[in-house]
């Protein structure tokens, strides 16, 4: 009787040696049954632990092989991780892949495991709890009862499951006076970082470097307050026309805030005209080489998010009251 398969694993192969000389180092290995794949990460003669590289290639070559099923069931028997997977594969997009591959992330995490019948209003509740973010978790549980519809859709399962949404929070009417919008350019545009001298007589005193590490939520900030752009849309604007990016045509003077291949949503996101102060900076910004893919980049590479730096921005200008990235949008409004 043949064994039964232990499924993909990682394995350390011992190094190889040929009449004394080392041939091959010792590595680790996805094996899968009679196939052997490699994850690139060497092993040490003492290491008995795979390193997180290798458990991170394990997890990619996992999820990629897996299939979750795409036929009729019951809903006693579809795991709602199944469904979510479905959804991220049908419906993801190149503008917003980050927002929705961070929110199943945490859905499964929570939901994974649980099969569809195990959807209701107590098992919603549980999940707001454990989110602590009443907002937050009304975003994710659309997003969870968006994953449910597509698979209804689809036809892949029968019977009725409703996901309970917690109340909206109250409308945010908060905005930056002229005054606070300059405090907070200011700081972002000459702060610098500071470090600890770990040696010397000096030792344990903090020193400021030349590194400006708020210089990105500066441009970030003058797009959003001249622009009223969702920050979104403003992390991925580029002067380059790309797939999975906002345009800036800084020739005809327009923002196209619709990522490129993104479909049509309730957000609209049209394309807007950039005021003349505002596009005297941009072309300044690519010129200069202070850009190189978008103009909100960190250390050279585009940001997904800006949340962390303009907290920070935010503490340095000593603004009061509850003051985020979507604040700007509603100073442009007013």
């Amino acid at each position: 009787m043949p064994r039964p398969s232990k499924g993909a694993r990682l394995y350390k192969r011992k190094a190889r040696f040929h009449d004394g000389k080392l041939v091959h180092q010792a590595v680790w290995i996805i094996k899968d049954g009679d196939r052997h794949i490699a994850t690139g990460c060497v092993a040490s003669p003492s290491e008995k632990k795979p390193p997180a590289e290798a458990e991170q290639t394990l997890a990619d070559y996992i999820a990629r092989k897996y299939q979750p099923e795409r036929r009729r069931q019951d809903i006693e028997d579809i795991d709602c991780a199944d469904v979510l997977s479905i959804y991220l594969t049908d419906i993801g997009e190149p503008g917003d892949q980050f927002e929705i591959e961070a929110r199943i992330e945490r859905l499964n995490e929570f939901w994974g495991g649980k099969k569809l019948s195990a959807v209701n209003a107590q098992t919603c509740t549980a999940y707001v709890k454990l989110r602590g973010n009443r907002g937050g978790a009304r975003r994710d549980l659309e997003t969870f009862r968006a994953a449910i519809n597509h698979h209804a859709k689809e036809g892949f399962h029968r019977g009725v499951v409703r996901v309970s949404l917690p109340p909206r929070g109250e409308a945010r009417d908060r905005w930056l006076t002229r005054k606070e919008a300059a405090a907070l350019l200011w700081h972002c545009w000459r702060h610098r970082e500071r470090q600890t001298i770990h040696s010397g007589t000096s030792k344990g005193d903090p020193v400021s470097t030349n590194r400006r590490p708020l210089r990105h939520i500066a441009r970030f900030i003058l797009i959003g307050l001249y622009t009223g752009t969702r920050a979104g849309a403003i992390a991925s604007a580029s002067p380059h026309a790309e797939p999975g990016r906002s345009h800036v045509d800084l020739e005809r003077g327009i923002f196209y805030r619709k990522p490129i291949g993104k479909r049509v949503t309730k957000k609209r996101q049209t394309p807007a005209p950039i005021p003349p102060r505002l596009l005297a900076h941009l072309p300044c910004w690519r010129d200069r080489k202070l850009i190189a893919t978008c103009f909100v980049e960190f250390n050279g590479k585009p940001v997904a998010s800006v949340k962390k730096g303009f907290k920070t921005a935010v503490g340095l200008a000593r603004l009061p009251g509850k003051v985020t990235p979507h604040t700007l949008r509603h100073t442009a409004a007013t």
